[in-house]
């Protein structure tokens, strides 16, 4: 099953999260069907990523957004973690450094950029540009409403230098997050997680709820569409995101690249050192 076309924030559409169920009952496998169609979606990202990384002409950046606990960590750790590290990286986005804060919003975004035959994955991203600076009033609204014309301008450079940009938006309710909140309070291992500040963002719900929103609306293209990952459940969540991924990348239609030697001598060598 597509279910990108189900996912998909329609390009030229508005995106309405309230009419999207983040459990997404459509999906009723139980749990050990998911993760064997989890392992078969990472077993195609694999296969796929050595083949971009082989013939070398094309490029991917996986864009995470959602607000705390939706599991952009979670989808790293349990989709991505299938990739060969030598040409993948991640980029977690935290609060600019005096550093970046003295260039445009892009700067530190593009030199992270992925470089042809190469994979990125932001766990944020340049989108938090239009979200918590916007939600926050970090930057007037004369600033932040002209970023999004920008971000598409960027996007638009980095598709047209052969990079593939896939976007997910990991849909969580309220109530699923603060059921996450309390796990981490109650699992020793993740309590170095949780913070005062995520309770206090939860005032903010409404508010990155819109600024999603508009974010999803005004920045889903063709070229680089949006898909509103539900995430209430984390087993549904992983395999919508492994599915996009891989279903994405197969459209590519990326061969297995061509030796650049002749086989034969190859094999003629090897037949020698065995003899010799």
């Amino acid at each position: 099953m597509d279910y990108r076309k189900h996912l998909l924030v329609e390009p030229g559409s508005r995106a309405r999260l309230d009419r999207i169920d983040p459990r997404f009952p459509a999906i009723t496998h139980d749990k050990d069907g998911i993760e064997e169609h989890i392992e078969r979606n990472r077993a195609r990202i694999a296969d796929l990523q050595l083949r971009i990384y082989a013939e070398r002409r094309h490029s991917v950046l996986i864009v995470l957004q959602g607000l705390d606990a939706a599991g952009k960590d979670g989808v790293v750790k349990h989709i991505l973690s299938a990739m060969n590290p030598m040409s993948c990286t991640i980029t977690s986005f935290k609060v600019p450094t005096p550093e970046e804060a003295g260039h445009d919003f892009l700067w530190r975004i593009h030199k992270v950029a992925p470089a042809r035959g190469w994979f990125s994955i932001f766990n944020r991203s340049h989108y938090e540009a239009v979200l918590v600076e916007r939600v926050h009033h970090l930057v007037p609204k004369k600033v932040w409403s002209k970023r999004y014309d920008i971000i598409n301008a960027f996007e638009q450079l980095l598709h047209r230098n052969g990079t593939t940009v896939i976007k997910l938006y990991l849909h969580m309710s309220k109530e699923e997050q603060l059921r996450r909140f309390k796990d981490r309070l109650d699992d020793p291992d993740k309590r170095w997680k949780i913070s005062e500040a995520d309770y206090a963002e939860r005032m903010y719900w409404d508010d990155y709820i819109k600024a999603y929103e508009e974010a999803l609306t005004k920045t889903s293209v063709k070229r680089a569409p949006w898909y509103v990952v539900p995430s209430d459940r984390k087993a549904v969540r992983n395999l919508l995101a492994s599915q996009i991924i891989a279903d994405t990348l197969d459209e590519l239609k990326i061969s297995r690249p061509k030796p650049s030697v002749d086989l034969a001598e190859i094999r003629k060598k090897y037949h020698e050192a065995q003899e010799s």
